[in-house]
């Protein structure tokens, strides 16, 4: 399937970001909507957690706090039926629209020029629910020691190369 060089929703209905999967198998989704346009790409779990921080620094710039943003419909939407696997994921504000742009390249093989882009257009609300969404799925996974980053697996020690090689029991002891 031949994908358009660009996917531009210029007022998303809807965006999220979400997984499908166990703890160390997700796979992580955003999904976005504009009429009857559906996207769904795959992102990574790193690029959740980025995407989220920073479209919270931007917020925090602007001035927009949000006591809880409303995430009861950001739930994925099925099917789901990814156009493509995320290589670059981007963030930008434009202040004339007082709009937040999300913006998705296509991973490509080396051998490739340059693969679809998608560019996602929302509002500092949505973004803010974004957010928040993406940062507790993020936070949802296995969980990480807090002195070296290292995934911490249950049933096993984790010798820290931050504790001087003293061992940490993982969270679920």
């Amino acid at each position: 399937m031949s994908l358009p060089e660009l996917i531009e929703l210029n007022r998303a209905d809807f965006i999220t970001i979400d997984t499908i999967g166990p703890p160390g198998q997700r796979t992580f989704y955003l999904q976005a909507a504009q009429e009857d346009m559906f996207i769904t790409l795959i992102i990574e779990k790193e690029q959740a957690a980025a995407i989220s921080v920073a479209i919270s620094g931007i917020l925090q710039k602007l001035g927009e706090t949000e006591d809880e943003p409303e995430l009861d419909s950001l739930d994925l939407v099925h099917p789901i039926e990814p156009l493509f696997r995320v290589g670059r994921l981007g963030l930008g504000y434009d202040d004339t629209q007082d709009m937040l742009v999300v913006t998705a390249e296509e991973l490509v093989d080396e051998e490739e020029e340059e693969g679809a882009r998608v560019h996602i257009w929302a509002t500092p609300s949505q973004m803010a629910a974004l957010a928040r969404k993406a940062a507790i799925v993020v936070a949802s996974g296995r969980p990480i020691c807090p002195l070296c980053g290292e995934i911490l697996r249950p049933g096993e020690q984790h010798v820290c190369v931050r504790g001087n090689g003293r061992k940490h029991a993982d969270a679920s002891d």
